[in-house]
């Protein structure tokens, strides 16, 4: 008996050592290396809170870039996903409304166009990005609402390009908050 307790007990406390211990230190080395110290990023404009970097936000009006819908209504403390499937009844009538919604407000575009962030949540809910396609299908919306060309909304689209990481992983992305800020500024 004492030849296979002693063994399971050093596995036991090496395993401990390592996921309690030593990871936790790695992933807290980590956090200090990002931007911010891996506390998040505040976004302010003249001194107010416009909303935080890495959180999804609600834009609904016209002449804002929409940014994916939330399964959490926008609520960090409340991050999630929706467990509903694609064959779910109230899903596929979520993303109908999505969808004519979407139509409503971006009028000559067709369901085919929509890119699938715009009408399906993250899975937490909080996504704060959009493809490059997700912005572009917007810009004749916006411009109309802002009476501003559409080239000039293109080029802010191209400024806020965010290149995939190293290069290498994912897709090339834009922040909606950043975007909608800068959008402000234009005259």
């Amino acid at each position: 008996m004492k030849k296979h307790i002693l063994p399971a007990l050093k596995i036991t406390a090496l395993s401990i050592a390592i996921c309690c211990i030593i990871y936790s230190l790695l992933i807290l080395a980590i956090a200090q290396a990002a931007p911010n110290k891996g506390e998040g990023q505040t976004i302010l404009v003249n001194g107010q809170v416009k909303g935080y970097l890495c959180e999804g936000q609600s834009f609904t009006r016209d002449n804002y870039f929409n940014g994916r819908p939330s399964a959490a209504g926008y609520n960090a403390a409340g991050s999630s996903g929706s467990n509903k499937g694609p064959s779910n009844p109230d899903y596929l009538k979520d993303v109908q409304a999505r969808v004519d919604s979407f139509l409503v407000h971006n009028p000559g575009k067709i369901k085919s166009e929509i890119p699938s962030e715009l009408i399906t949540a993250s899975g937490s809910g909080l996504d704060p990005d959009i493809s490059i396609q997700g912005a572009m299908i917007q810009v004749e919306r916006i411009a109309k609402a802002r009476n501003l060309s559409v080239e000039k909304i293109n080029e802010l689209i191209i400024q806020h390009k965010e290149k995939p990481l190293g290069g290498l992983f994912g897709t090339e992305k834009i922040n909606v908050l950043r975007l909608n800020i800068a959008l402000d500024t234009l005259k």
